[in-house]
This record gives C-alpha cells, structure tokens and sequence, in this order.
C-alpha cells in the first residue's frame, strides 16, 4: 500500500525520534493511517509525558483524503486548531497525494 510505503520509509524516519532525556513536551511516537467514514486519515500519536498529562498518550489527525470520482482525491489539512480541514488540494491521484503529504508545507509535522 502507497500510504504505509510513505509512512514507514518517509514520514517516520523523519519525525518519529527518541525523546530527548527528562523530556517534557509531547512528542510524536507513531504515524498511521485508516479509514473513516468514508475518509482515508492520516494520523500521528504523541507521548505525553509530563507529570500533569491528562492522558499518556493522544492522536492528532494531520491529513485527510476524500475520494471524489474517478480515482481522483480531494486532499485536506487539520488546521492547528483542531477545529476544521481545510481543502489544500483537488483531483490529485494516490500518487500526487502521497508525494503532497510528503513535501506540501501544509502537512509539515
């Protein structure tokens, strides 16, 4: 699969990095993607490992790919509000998505 291709051998060699020592801000140690409701999501999970954490763990949702007709995509940011996506791209192929959410500032993590 063109997505766990990107994953692995781009997205978490560049951004999945042992914490530093005493870390005490979140940090990202996984990236995946999946299905949902009719959207294909990529997603991050982050360690929380300060003394007031809520919870050990969280997942943050960076892109978001909607299939339009045709083999076609429309491909979307998480805002860094993590309140709405915003519309980045259109009518790209799984190709032009995967090399987007590779370099397109957009989804920089």
């Amino acid at each position: 699969m063109k997505a766990r291709d990107l994953i692995e051998n781009v997205l978490k060699p560049k951004y999945v990095l042992p914490p530093e020592e005493d870390e005490q801000f979140n940090y990202i140690i996984d990236i995946g993607a999946k299905w949902y409701r009719g959207y294909f999501y990529f997603h991050m999970t982050y360690a929380c490992p300060g003394p007031n954490a809520l919870s050990p763990t969280f997942e943050w949702m960076f892109a978001r790919m909607e299939l339009l007709h045709d083999g076609k995509f429309a491909l979307y940011s998480m805002r860094h509000t993590g309140k709405e996506w915003v519309g980045v791209l259109d009518a790209l192929s799984v190709d032009e998505c995967m090399k987007a959410i590779e370099i397109d500032e957009w989804f920089a993590l």
